[in-house]
């Protein structure tokens, strides 16, 4: 699956575990009557001000192009030049190689950790009281990763990522929930929305990394099941076919504007309680 289309899969992931959105059906209920009064969407698992939904589809978004850090060429390698770089060569040596350790339930186990050592490092501060800044600088990385692969600012403007993420790791460490429970779910959640992805094209992933399960003689001859379980060990489920296919921008136009209504829904309340705070002063 493509850089851009992870990411959005990850935002969307976002908006629908973590905000809940009442629509109402009263205007095609006449042609429908069997339809319930209104639809919810969104589970809403977390409860997240307007502004967490927001920065935190951006951050899951970022975390859902993580596992990709195993490829110096991808889009995240280039994201936030020279740290991208170098932190994507040394994932690449220590993970064997792209789609090994960092698409397996291993590399799910290992990114959820450092989220959740980086969200145990808090400064207390006169001035801000406690700061978050381990989620904070990790904030900086996958903000980035986001605004390098959804194309949010112009390749020419080099600098403009480091610009996005320093805005929003700042926010994080200063303004970021008490409960940093949610950075770490969001970690986890952009990283499982990948591998999935990648599971749903015909490459697939090992999720047993380091281990190999490769499949009987038998089975590699029946013709469905072998491309399921490949001959390298690997799992895939190639609804989407190749990476970058026809089948995968169809599914993704949906899942796109699907996370956009969730973030704009999310900036429409964050204004409208910014409006309604300004008057209560008056």
């Amino acid at each position: 699956m493509m850089g851009a289309h992870h990411a959005a899969c990850g935002a969307a992931a976002w908006v629908a575990l973590t905000s809940q959105a009442e629509v109402s059906l009263a205007a095609v209920q006449q042609n429908a009557p069997w339809l319930p009064d209104s639809l919810t969407l969104g589970m809403g698992l977390l409860d997240l001000s307007p502004m967490g939904i927001i920065t935190g589809a951006l951050v899951c978004a970022g975390a859902a192009l993580v596992p990709d850090a195993d490829h110096h060429n991808a889009t995240i390698a280039h994201s936030l030049p020279p740290l991208s770089n170098v932190v994507c060569g040394a994932i690449g040596k220590v993970s064997g190689g792209h789609r090994h350790g960092t698409h397996s339930i291993l590399g799910v186990i290992a990114f959820v950790a450092v989220a959740f050592v980086a969200g145990l490092w808090v400064i207390d501060t006169d001035a801000f009281g406690a700061v978050y800044a381990g989620a904070g600088i990790l904030t900086v990385l996958l903000t980035a990763f986001a605004a390098k692969a959804l194309k949010l600012m112009p390749d020419r403007l080099r600098k403009t990522p480091w610009a996005v993420g320093i805005f929003f790791g700042a926010f994080i460490a200063l303004f970021g929930p008490e409960d940093q429970g949610w950075f770490v779910f969001a970690m986890g959640v952009g990283v499982i929305v990948h591998i999935l992805g990648d599971m749903m094209t015909t490459g697939g992933c090992n999720l047993v990394w380091p281990l190999s399960i490769k499949p009987p003689k038998a089975v590699q001859k029946i013709p469905f099941l072998n491309r399921i379980w490949q001959r390298n060990g690997y799992v895939s489920f190639p609804v989407l076919g190749n990476a970058g296919s026809v089948r995968e921008w169809f599914l993704l136009i949906p899942i796109s504007l699907y996370a956009a209504a969730g973030v704009i829904m999310a900036t429409v309340d964050m204004g409208q309680t910014g409006v309604e705070n300004m008057m209560a002063m008056f």
